[in-house]
């Protein structure tokens, strides 16, 4: 199995002030071919050219920044605040097509095989055990923070699906089909239930994609 990117990390930083046309979302069969690769692109991501004219992944280091700052007369008070993700990543590697928005974090990725052979698709979870942090000993559990899954021009099931950070070490995140490429976009808020000290918060969820 080819390392491309297996594993890639997103850094989410909360800033806050003192407590006071398609008829289905984007999957595409790919033929399957050697070597046996699997990759995984969480924001920003690396490859040589675009997948559908012969391109090919590249490792990238990249861990992106998805931030809000809540306003010192909002803090707790259960009204969700916008997150933006400050990557710039819009286009798909699979044909170049604008799939985000600005402020949206792309996730995507392929399963391919040497053959066509049925069984399980490769499975993406999610790592939100460690809460975000001020440094201070204040914490945030990231069952504050949810996301909403799109794509421009999608309108079904995303492959990748809506949700809210359950603060566990191996969260279902969605799946990844055998010689298939899928991708959603998602848009992040902070809940905003919770009343902390003020400061700046900083946390890491890291994203695996793992194949049988």
């Amino acid at each position: 199995m080819q390392p491309f990117a297996g594993l890639r990390g997103g850094l989410l930083a909360l800033l806050l002030g003192t407590a006071g046309a398609p008829a289905a979302a984007f999957t595409v069969s790919i033929s399957p071919a050697t070597p046996r690769t699997i990759y995984l692109q969480v924001g920003v991501g690396s490859f040589s050219g675009i997948f559908n004219s012969g391109g090919t992944p590249q490792a990238n280091p990249t861990v992106n920044v998805v931030s809000a700052t809540v306003p010192t007369g909002a803090v707790g008070s259960g009204t969700a605040q916008p997150m933006a993700s400050n990557t710039g990543a819009t286009s798909s590697f699979y044909d170049n097509f604008v799939f985000c928005n600005a402020g949206q974090l792309y996730v995507g990725g392929f399963y391919r095989l040497t053959n066509n052979a049925g069984g399980a698709g490769a499975s993406l979870t999610a790592n939100s055990a460690s809460p975000l942090s001020n440094g201070s000993g204040g914490t945030i559990p990231f069952t504050q923070i949810r996301w909403a899954s799109s794509g421009n021009g999608d309108s079904g099931a995303q492959p990748f699906p809506s949700g809210t950070f359950n603060g566990t070490a191996n969260q279902p995140i969605g799946t990844i089909a055998r010689n298939q490429w899928a991708e959603s976009c998602k848009t992040f808020s902070y809940l905003n239930t919770a009343v902390p000290a003020g400061g700046t918060y900083v946390g890491t969820v890291t994203y695996t994609l793992a194949a049988p």
